[in-house]
């Protein structure tokens, strides 16, 4: 007997089938692929959603925190604002007995530059050597050299007036002549200094130190004049 052979129908139907599951099964692996991917893809979204509305909570938090500090801070510098030049002034006062002697001092010090002015900013080599003029002294007198000077920084102590009693006249005097003071000594000391370098600038030699010098010494008999109104208004005698 021959084999028996399998029908065209169901050779063909077997074909198809086959073919078919080719084409199904990497279909379904795909889906399932991209099924979980999107699932991921959710839980991942979610979790970054979560992270993100927690991040701005505790943004939201800080910044609630910061702008409490902020309005702390803000209300302290004001409270210190009006606090501090009041404490500042209670504590400075009248000028005191010291401060008082050290005004009479530099004026003292001044009339004597003035009265010998050529002897103090002459300098002379020892042993009868080569003699020159200096403007340093003048500086030193009009307190810009050391806070040793009697007149270093005297305008602290003119400061201080507006916490005397003095009669209103005396004190708009008083303001009138420290600004002639405050003008007179930062001429000074712009004049001494140009003529202690007059003779190394280029142009400059020995007349030029004493040109500046002689300008310096215009301003140092500014400052007396200013010092001694200022003495008259604190009824101060030199």
């Amino acid at each position: 007997h021959e084999p028996p052979t399998a029908s065209p129908i169901r050779r063909h139907t077997s074909s198809s089938t086959s073919a078919a599951m080719r084409v199904l099964l990497p279909l379904c692996a795909t889906l399932s692929s991209t099924a979980a991917f999107t699932a991921s893809e959710i839980r991942t979204n979610r979790d970054v959603v979560t992270s993100r509305s927690l991040a701005t909570k505790s943004d939201e938090a800080s910044v609630s925190i910061e702008r409490r500090d902020f309005f702390g801070i803000t209300a302290a510098a004001a409270a210190s604002t009006f606090l501090i030049p009041t404490q500042a002034a209670n504590a400075a006062g009248a000028p005191s007995a010291e401060d008082l002697q050290r005004i009479r001092t530099g004026y003292n010090g001044i009339t004597y530059l003035l009265e010998n002015f050529e002897k103090e900013t002459t300098v002379c080599r020892e042993n009868g050597g080569e003699c020159k003029r200096d403007a340093e002294p003048v500086r030193r007198y009009m307190g810009l050299r050391s806070t040793t000077d009697p007149l270093f920084q005297i305008e602290k102590v003119f400061a201080k007036v507006k916490n005397m009693d003095l009669d209103i006249d005396k004190l708009e005097t008083f303001f009138e002549a420290t600004e002639e003071w405050n003008t007179a000594v930062n001429m000074s000391n712009s004049m001494a200094f140009i003529s202690q370098f007059g003779e190394y600038n280029p142009g400059g030699g020995k007349d030029e130190v004493l040109k500046y010098l002689n300008e310096a010494k215009k301003q140092v008999e500014l400052a007396e004049g200013a010092l001694s109104k200022i003495m008259d208004c604190l009824d101060m005698k030199p």
